[in-house]
C-alpha cells in the first residue's frame, strides 16, 4: 500500500511537518514555484518563439492567456516529484495559506497531473494540533485565490514589460517600472520635494530647571510657554514653504536678545507655582502583531530591514514557533487566548489578568491572508530564552518581540497619574509635567527578561517633587535656546510600509519586497535608517506623473488591490478586470498610455531636473546620463554629482561649488623633472589618481595613471607623493644574495617583491609603499606566507556594539577597500562614502544587506539542489579528465615514437654490420 505524499514549498517546513506525521506519509518540498512566466528569450518554447507575444509571455488577444514554463532550475525537482507521486496513494498539497501558496499548489497540480486523489491542507501554524486538524478538514484548491494571484502576476508583467522598455528608450537602459514599486518611489520623491521646498525658520525658547526649598528634592525641568498673555511660538506655528509665522497676532516670536532678557529676569526674580493639576490616566496594550506592525517595530527597535524581518519570521514559522507571518489580521484564536492567559497567571500573577479576554477586530475586509495575528504557535508558547539559545540572537530577539506583544495584548491596562504644573516668573510662564505608574499592567510583559523588572518599570516614571499652588521656587538654571524648524522627516522602511498600509497599497506578502526592489534598483539609498530617493528616482517619478498619472495615483493603485481582493472572494471576473486595465474603461488603459508615451515623451525634456539659479546667475539642472546623474548649466559646463548626495542637499550654492571645481579641472602639481611632462591629480569614475602627461592627438597611447594609496587624498597630496606613485615599482636594493627587492602597488594593495616571493605591506605599519626601506621589506619577506591573504590590520574606525547581536563593529582595510565587520560578516563600504561619515546605522544596514545577499545565494543554491555547484564541479572534472587523457595520449604517442625511433636505429645498425661483414 502506497504512502500519502505531502508537498510544501520549503525544505525547513517539510522537516518540521514530518515530525508530526506518522510513517504513512512522505513529506517533501517543491522549493517554491515550479512554474512561471518566461524570464528571458532562452526560456520561451520553440513552438511559440516566433509569436509576437511570446517575449511578453501573455497572449493578450487570446483572453490574456499566460505562457507558463518550467525553468531549467526546476526541471530536475519536477521529475523527482513525479517519481515520488508514482508510489503515492494520495497527494496532499500543504503550501502556505495565502494567494501565493494557493498558486504554488495549483501549478503543482497542473504540472504533476496526479492520477490519485488530491487534497489541499491549510493551517496557520506548524503544530501537531493544527496539522491534525488540517488532515481532518482538507479542501480543494481555491480557484478564486488562484485567479487573484494570476491576475496580479499578469498585471505586474504587463506593467513592467510595457513601461520599462519605454524608460530604456527615453531615459536610460536597464531601468524598471512596477505597479507598486513606482508608487512607493513616488512617496519618497514627494517627501524629498517637500524637503527641497522647505524654508527653515529660527526661533528662541527657554529651558529652565527649578527646585524647591527642600534640599532633598531634585531639580525638575520646565519650558517657557507664554510671555504676558501671548503663547510663545513653536515649530508648528511656521509655514514650511515660507518660513514665516502663520498667524503672527496669536503668538510671540522670541528673538535672541528678548530670550536672553527674559532668562535674566527669571534668574533674578521671584518664582512661584501657579497651578498643580493631577489626573489619573489609563493606557491600553497594542493589538498583536500584523505583518506591517511587526516590520515597523523590528525596524525601530533593532534596525532590521523589512526583508530581514520577514526572513527571520519565515525561520520562526517554518520551525513551528510562530503562526503564519504574512497577515493583516489582529485576531487571536481561542487557543492563543487561553495559552496567553494561563501563562500570564502563572508567570506574572492573576492580578495582571483582565476579567474578560481582550478581542481585537481586524480592520481589513479582504480574505486573502491568514486569519490570525502573528503570535507564538500552539497553546504552550516556547520560552524566548530557549529560542535564542537554539536559533541564535537575531531569531531569538524577533521571537521575544512577538512573545511580549502577544502576552501584553491579553493583560490589564496600565494605570497611573499625570501631573501638570504651571509656574509664574514675572511676565514669563513655564510648564512642567510628570508621570507616575501606579499599576504596570501590560507594561510588565515588556520588561520581562531584564535583570530587574521593577527597576525597569520605575525608570518609566517621570516624578516631580510634591508641589502646591503659591509655593515659592528657586531658579537652578535658566538657558535660552535657539531652535530651528525642521523639514518633514524622510520615510524609513517602517514608516513607508505604514503609509502604504494606510493608503491600501500592497499587501502583507509584498511590502518587504517593494522596499527591497526600490533599494536594489538604485531608486533610493539609506542614510542611517532614512530612505533617500536618488536623482534618477526623482526624474523617473516626474515622467510617470506626467505620462502615467493614473498608474501612480494612490487611490487608483489602492482600488486595484481591492479589485484583486474581490477576485479572490469570487466577486469579480478576472478577465474583465485585465481587459479594463490594459485597454481602458472610463480612463486610458495601459496600451494607450504607452503608445502616447512613445509618441510624445521628449528625452531632452524628461531627463532633466531643475535646481535653480546659482549665486553667479547660472540656471542649473541635474540630467541623467549614461553613467549616472550629472550637473550642468545649459551644457556649457558639467560636474559629477557625489554618489551619496541627497536631492535636498543640492542647493544652487552647492551646485555652483561643484561646477567651479569641475571647471578647474585637473590640478597640476608640477612638471616631471625626467620627462618634462605635467603631473596632475584627477578624480575619475574609479576614484582619485595621478596622471603623467596629456593624451596626444593622433596617438593611441594613454598617459600613465596611478591610483592614490591609502592615506593620500586629492587635498593632501604633494608633488613628491605624485612622483613617487608614478615611479612605482620602487627598487629598494638587493638582499644578501644579490636579488633585487622592489615595492609596488597592485590590484590587492601595496606589496614588496623579491624574485617570485611577495608579501603585502600591512596598513597598520609606520611606512607605506612610498616610504618603506629595504630592511622593512626584508623583515616582511621573512614572515611566513598567509596563502595570499594579508595579516590582520588594526581597525580604521571602531563603532559601537551591534544593537541586536552585541558584537563589536569595526571598519577595516581589505584587499578590495574598506569594509565593516562584526567578526562574522564583512560588508564593503560603497565608493564615495567617507569612513569618518559611516554611522552605526549605516554599518548595521551594510551588514544586513550583505547577510541577506548571502542567505539569498544559499537559498538559490538549495532550490537548484546545488546544481550550479555540481555543474561547475562536473565541468572541472571533465576538463581535468580531458587534459589528463590528452597528456596520457601525448606521453603514449611520445613513447611510441621514441620506441619506433630506437627500433629503426637498431635495425639500421644491424644492416650496417651485415653489409660490412659481407664486404669482408
Amino acid at each position: 500500500m502506497g504512502k500519502r505524499l505531502v508537498i510544501v514549498e520549503s525544505p525547513t517546513k517539510a522537516k518540521t511537518i514530518e515530525k508530526y506525521l506518522g510513517e504513512g506519509f512522505v513529506v517533501t518540498s517543491s522549493y517554491g514555484h515550479v512554474r512561471d512566466l518566461p524570464n528571458n528569450a532562452a526560456e520561451i518554447p520553440a513552438k511559440v518563439k516566433k509569436e509576437p507575444w511570446s517575449r511578453l509571455g501573455i497572449h493578450i488577444d487570446n483572453e490574456f492567456e499566460p505562457l507558463y514554463i518550467v525553468p531549467d532550475s526546476k526541471k530536475k525537482r519536477v521529475k523527482e516529484l513525479k517519481n515520488l507521486l508514482k508510489d503515492a496513494e494520495e497527494l496532499l498539497l500543504a503550501t502556505d495559506e495565502d494567494r501565493e501558496g494557493e498558486s504554488i499548489s495549483w501549478h503543482l497540480l497542473d504540472v504533476l497531473k496526479p492520477k490519485v486523489p488530491v487534497r489541499r491542507l491549510v493551517f496557520h501554524e506548524i503544530t501537531k494540533t493544527a496539522i491534525k486538524e488540517s488532515l481532518e478538514n482538507p479542501r480543494e484548491v481555491n480557484q478564486d485565490l488562484v485567479k487573484a494571484q494570476e491576475t496580479r502576476r499578469l498585471i505586474d508583467r504587463l506593467f513592467g514589460y510595457s513601461v520599462s522598455p519605454l524608460l530604456w528608450k527615453k531615459v536610460k537602459p536597464k531601468l524598471s517600472a512596477g505597479r507598486v514599486q513606482s508608487v512607493a518611489t513616488r512617496l519618497l520623491c514627494e517627501r524629498e520635494r517637500a524637503r527641497m521646498a522647505f524654508v527653515s525658520a529660527a526661533y528662541w525658547g527657554i529651558k529652565a530647571e527649578f527646585k524647591t526649598n527642600d534640599s532633598s528634592d531634585a531639580p525638575f525641568e520646565a519650558e517657557l510657554v507664554s510671555v504676558g498673555d501671548k503663547r510663545v511660538a513653536i515649530g508648528k506655528d511656521f509655514d514650511p514653504d515660507t518660513g514665516k509665522i502663520i498667524k503672527p497676532d496669536d503668538v510671540i516670536l522670541l528673538e535672541e536678545a528678548k530670550a536672553k532678557e527674559i532668562a535674566e529676569q527669571v534668574a533674578q526674580g521671584s518664582i512661584s507655582v501657579t497651578s498643580v493639576e493631577s489626573k489619573p490616566f489609563t493606557t491600553r496594550p497594542s493589538p498583536p502583531f500584523t505583518t506591517s506592525t511587526l516590520q515597523q517595530e523590528a525596524i525601530k527597535r533593532y534596525s532590521f530591514s523589512a526583508r530581514r524581518t520577514m526572513s527571520i519570521a519565515q525561520t520562526l514559522y517554518e520551525n513551528g514557533l510562530i503562526t503564519y507571518m504574512r497577515t493583516d489580521s489582529t485576531t487571536l484564536s481561542s487557543e492563543a487566548i487561553d495559552g496567553a492567559r494561563n501563562l500570564i497567571a502563572t508567570k506574572f500573577g492573576k492580578e495582571f489578568l483582565p476579567d474578560q479576554a481582550r478581542v481585537y477586530k481586524t480592520k481589513v475586509k479582504n480574505a486573502q491572508e491568514a486569519h490570525e495575528a502573528i503570535r507564538p504557535a500552539g497553546s504552550n508558547f516556547a520560552d524566548p530564552k530557549e529560542v535564542k539559545r537554539k536559533f541564535g540572537v537575531e531569531v531569538g530577539k524577533l521571537y521575544e518581540l512577538i512573545w511580549k506583544r502577544t502576552m501584553a495584548s491579553q493583560m490589564r491596562d496600565a494605570e497611573g497619574t499625570r501631573v501638570a504644573v504651571r509656574i509664574n516668573a514675572g511676565e514669563a510662564q513655564f510648564r512642567s509635567s510628570g508621570k507616575t505608574i501606579s499599576f504596570p499592567g501590560y507594561l510588565r510583559a515588556y520588561v520581562e527578561g531584564s535583570e530587574d523588572p521593577k527597576k525597569a518599570l520605575a525608570e518609566q516614571d517621570n516624578v516631580l517633587p510634591p508641589l502646591v499652588e503659591q509655593q515659592a521656587l528657586q531658579a537652578h538654571s535658566v538657558d535660552p535656546a535657539r531652535k530651528e524648524t525642521r523639514p518633514p522627516a524622510r520615510y524609513t522602511e517602517g514608516s513607508l510600509i505604514k503609509e502604504l498600509e494606510r493608503l491600501g497599497i500592497g499587501r502583507p506578502s509584498t511590502w518587504a519586497t517593494i522596499v527591497g526592489v526600490v533599494l536594489s534598483r538604485n531608486y533610493a539609498f539609506k542614510k542611517g535608517n532614512a530612505l533617500v530617493p536618488t536623482f534618477l528616482a526623482m526624474v523617473l517619478t516626474s515622467l510617470m506623473e506626467n505620462y502615467f498619472s493614473n498608474l501612480v495615483d494612490y487611490s487608483f493603485t489602492a482600488s486595484m488591490e481591492d479589485d484583486l481582493d474581490a477576485i479572490s472572494r469570487g466577486e469579480q471576473d478576472n478577465l474583465e478586470y485585465l481587459t479594463k486595465f490594459y485597454f481602458g474603461n472610463g480612463h486610458r488603459g495601459l496600451k494607450e498610455l504607452v503608445e502616447n508615451g512613445e509618441e510624445n515623451i521628449d528625452p531632452r525634456e524628461v531627463c532633466g531636473m531643475g535646481i535653480g539659479t546659482t549665486p553667479a546667475g547660472r540656471a542649473v539642472e541635474v540630467r541623467i546620463g549614461r553613467y549616472g546623474p550629472f550637473l550642468t548649466d545649459n551644457n556649457e559646463s558639467r560636474a559629477a554629482i557625489p554618489e551619496f548626495l541627497a536631492p535636498d542637499e543640492l542647493s544652487p550654492e552647492k551646485a555652483e561649488q561643484l561646477l567651479v571645481d569641475a571647471e578647474r579641472g585637473p590640478q597640476p602639481l608640477g612638471d616631471d623633472p625626467e620627462t618634462g611632462k605635467p603631473v596632475y591629480v584627477k578624480t575619475g569614475r574609479f576614484g582619485p589618481y595621478v596622471q603623467l602627461g596629456d593624451m596626444e592627438e593622433g596617438s593611441d597611447e594613454k598617459p600613465k595613471m596611478v591610483s592614490l594609496i591609502e592615506g593620500i587624498t586629492t587635498e593632501n597630496i604633494t608633488f613628491e607623493d605624485a612622483l613617487g606613485l608614478l615611479s612605482l615599482p620602487r627598487l629598494l636594493g638587493k638582499d644578501e644574495h644579490g636579488i633585487e627587492v622592489t615595492a609596488n602597488n597592485g590590484r590587492y594593495g601595496p606589496y614588496v617583491t623579491r624574485g617570485d616571493d611577495t608579501r603585502s605591506i600591512p596598513s597598520d605599519e609606520d611606512y607605506n609603499v612610498l616610504t618603506i626601506k629595504l630592511e622593512h621589506a626584508l623583515e616582511l619577506l621573512k614572515q611566513p606566507r598567509r596563502r595570499g591573504r594579508r595579516g590582520p590590520s588594526k581597525p580604521l574606525k571602531e563603532l559601537e556594539k551591534h544593537p541586536v547581536t552585541d558584537k563589536q563593529l569595526v571598519i577595516k582595510s581589505g584587499r578590495f577597500g574598506p569594509y565593516v565587520t562584526d567578526g562574522e560578516i564583512n560588508a564593503s563600504i560603497p565608493k564615495g562614502m567617507q569612513i569618518d561619515a559611516v554611522s552605526m546605522e549605516d554599518a548595521v544596514n551594510l551588514l544586513e544587506a550583505r547577510k541577506l545577499k548571502l542567505e539569498e545565494k544559499a537559498r538559490l543554491e538549495e532550490e537548484s539542489g546545488g546544481s550550479s555547484t555540481k555543474k561547475a564541479s562536473k565541468k572541472k572534472t571533465k576538463s581535468k579528465s580531458k587534459s589528463k587523457s590528452k597528456s596520457k595520449a601525448k606521453s603514449k604517442s611520445k613513447s611510441k615514437s621514441k620506441t619506433k625511433a630506437k627500433s629503426k636505429s637498431k635495425s639500421k645498425a644491424k644492416s650496417k654490420k651485415k653489409s660490412k661483414s659481407a664486404s669482408k
